[in-house]
């Protein structure tokens, strides 16, 4: 795999100050089902890295000292992992709000059966990764049988009462393109997936979040094979607006990653960038258990590079879909 690090510095994005973090986002490991093209952790069945119930119970510690509203669980499949139920009941029982970063084809996997009924139970807010609601774009970009499965999980979940409108469960699906172009309107796309979802398939659900494919990992490495990668960034910078500055997800968010680094974002987990600042330890890098006080990161600076262009450009992309509407 070619990597892109080299390419995204030095890099003249605007400076970014953290304010006070009100979502964690944690990533429990790499290891997935699915190998998906776009994928910028580079996530696949043969990865081995995974959160430890060491490492899990100090992400609880630092949920209790206040201050986090949600918990953003991510991965690889982050199902897979034995610290994910018991990471959820703790977090639900601290009255946080969770959300699972879900590929849905994991529903069906040997040994969790009943994983759809234990994210209801414990109403955990789903984001399921769909890129198209055609089945040969799925299943180009994901794998042979990769839609049908998810159609699959989707009306399971909706039997659950996921994306009623009254049980209070939330179904979010994820776009993002197949190719070195950026997100449609999240509006008009949203409402051609409710469309054609319900009427080829009877599924509903709640939002569709547009993401921007990000120039590292596994798509860095694609766009460099194919020769696109500084017309790729061109495209991200040339589309860039200065009020996505102010809402993307880095100013209020921390990412950590399986062993318990803290970095300003998942993106910059992937490129081995740590947050700068506070760290005491031997090899620099700050960690959740150093994170005795949720105020000590307020004000502290964001590690950019040319890869937060993508963040920016356009209606904007965070984890939590496009920053501005249209």
């Amino acid at each position: 795999m070619l990597d892109s690090k080299p390419l995204l510095f030095p890099s003249d994005f605007p400076a970014l100050t953290r304010r006070r973090p009100t979502t964690l986002q944690v990533n429990l490991g790499y290891r997935c089902n699915q190998s998906c093209v776009h994928c910028h952790v580079d996530a696949g069945p043969k990865r081995r890295e995974e959160m430890d119930r060491s490492t899990m119970a100090q992400v609880v510690e630092y949920l209790r000292l206040g201050g986090t509203h949600t918990l953003d669980i991510t991965g690889g499949a982050p199902e897979l992992n034995a610290v994910f139920r018991p990471l959820v009941d703790q977090a639900r029982a601290l009255d946080i709000h969770v959300m699972d970063r879900c590929n849905l084809t994991i529903l069906e996997q040997p040994g969790l059966a009943d994983l759809a009924e234990f994210l209801a139970a414990r109403q955990v807010e789903i984001i399921a990764s769909l890129p198209c609601y055609l089945s040969e774009n799925v299943d180009a970009q994901r794998g042979n049988g990769v839609f049908e499965a998810s159609i699959r999980g989707l009306r399971r979940l909706n039997e659950l009462g996921y994306a009623d409108g009254t049980s209070g469960l939330l179904l979010n699906l994820v776009y993002n393109p197949i190719d070195a172009t950026l997100p449609p309107s999240q509006a008009v796309l949203e409402a051609d997936y409710k469309r054609e979802l319900q009427a080829r398939y009877g599924v509903r659900f709640d939002r569709l979040l547009t993401l921007t494919n990000m120039p590292i990992r596994r798509f860095g490495s694609w766009l460099q094979s194919n020769g696109q990668f500084a017309d790729y960034l061109a495209l991200l910078k040339a589309a860039h607006q200065d009020d996505n500055l102010d809402v993307v997800m880095c100013r209020d968010l921390i990412s950590i990653d399986w062993r318990g680094y803290v970095y300003d974002c998942d993106f910059n987990q992937m490129l081995d960038l740590p947050t700068e600042g506070g760290a005491q330890r031997a090899d620099r890098r700050l960690h959740i258990a150093d994170l005795t006080d949720p105020n000590s990161l307020e004000g502290g600076a964001i590690r950019v590079g040319e890869h937060c262009w993508g963040c920016t450009a356009g209606q904007g992309s965070s984890c939590g879909g496009a920053l501005a509407s249209g």
